[in-house]
């Protein structure tokens, strides 16, 4: 790989990759303290002015919506139209200052021990989408390593198209193609490695990784009810899909869950084909089963999801969103913030997937999804 060459924004003093990360002593002193919620699109300039937090990304889900303003830490828009409700946007902050850079083309924020990051590339008409994701998996690897955030906790891919079939494999298994050959360059037991992922077909736009690091490797978690995707038959593709179904951050700050997408898949095979309703409610299945598996994995702290838990539902098709609503209000946390987007799935056949950030915290809250 060639030497890293950073561009740094705004006002960091070095041109030096290793300045951008606080040194170690400093890192381990800080636990992990991040927010995460859904503002009113509206309210976000006032949000922001009136938080003590520091932002670390603002999430769009109208890639013609104009950001606030031009800030310094990532600003992602994805063409993912809003379902339901006044629109909103996804707001990451900070408890610990913040620093701001971009590294060839990669837009970072980071705190003492945990870094946000995001990068888009236009796919050329001569390109391949395995070739795009090898290439920006590669990128990200190597950057959060030398920035001292080696540990992925939590990636979103987005891209348009995702079940063509183009040339014999699917978009969305030609891009599992270029992800799996980045992630095992170099790591024979990448699998151990793993975060939580997930990969929605967007309306437009380029291919879309937004991403979160850790100075420490956060616990990946496998769904009992499901095979490992990373085991996944070669009927799904030639390379499986390479990503863990959660990941646990623990600190004394409090856990965080960071859910996987979701869908109606038991073992490796699809579910209820063509039945909304089953689907929506299989999924929960798993999110349960998943939640259960991961509590059981918590050394410290109270019931992930108590203080905090926020999901997002793709819905496929626009006209099922009132069976998906009516299902979701009857099983999910009373004090669940949840966002509903018209995304396609990675499998055809599939209607809906959800995913989650749970918190832990305080006792006598209601604990199941």
């Amino acid at each position: 790989m060639s030497t890293v060459k950073p561009k740094p924004s705004g006002t960091l003093p070095s041109p030096s990759l290793e300045d951008y990360a606080p040194p170690a002593s400093v890192r381990e002193a800080f636990p992990l303290q991040i927010q995460v919620q859904y503002v009113a699109t509206s309210d976000v300039k006032s949000f922001l002015k009136a938080s003590r937090a520091h932002p670390l990304a603002l999430i769009c889900f109208d890639r013609n919506a104009p950001p606030p303003g031009k800030e310094s830490y990532p600003v992602v828009q994805l063409n993912l139209p809003q379902v339901e409700g006044s629109p909103v946007a996804e707001v990451w902050m900070s408890v610990a200052p913040v620093t701001s850079c971009k590294i060839e083309g990669v837009s970072f924020a980071m705190n003492e021990q945990i870094l946000f990051g995001f990068l888009e590339i236009d796919e050329p008409q001569k390109s391949s989408l395995e070739t795009l994701a090898f290439g920006a998996y590669g990128r990200l690897l190597a950057l959060t390593r030398t920035l001292g955030y080696p540990y992925l906790l939590r990636v979103w891919n987005y891209f348009p198209d995702i079940n063509a079939r183009p040339a014999g494999l699917t978009r969305y298994q030609q891009f599992c193609v270029g992800r799996h050959e980045a992630f095992a360059e170099g790591q024979p037991d990448f699998r151990k490695i793993l975060p939580a992922g997930s990969a929605v077909g967007t309306r437009s736009g380029p291919l879309q990784i937004y991403f979160l690091a850790c100075t420490k490797p956060g616990t990946h978690i496998e769904n009992p009810r499901q095979v490992n995707a990373y085991d996944y038959p070669t009927i799904y593709g030639p390379r499986s899909p390479s990503f863990a179904r959660a990941t646990l951050s623990q600190s004394e700050c409090g856990d965080h869950l960071f859910i996987a997408g979701t869908a109606s898949i038991v073992g490796h095979t699809s579910q209820h084909i063509g039945e909304l309703e089953k689907q929506t409610l299989e999924t929960l299945h798993n999110l349960q089963a998943l939640v259960d598996h991961a509590k059981q994995l918590q050394t410290a702290g109270d019931g992930l999801g108590d203080r905090h838990a926020l999901f997002k539902a793709y819905i496929r098709r626009p006209e099922d969103l009132s069976t998906v609503s009516t299902i979701l209000k009857q099983h999910l946390p009373t004090q669940a913030q949840v966002l509903c987007l018209q995304g396609a799935i990675c499998r055809s056949e599939l209607l809906l997937e959800i995913e989650g950030i749970l918190t832990a915290g305080s006792e006598g809250e209601r604990e199941s999804l």
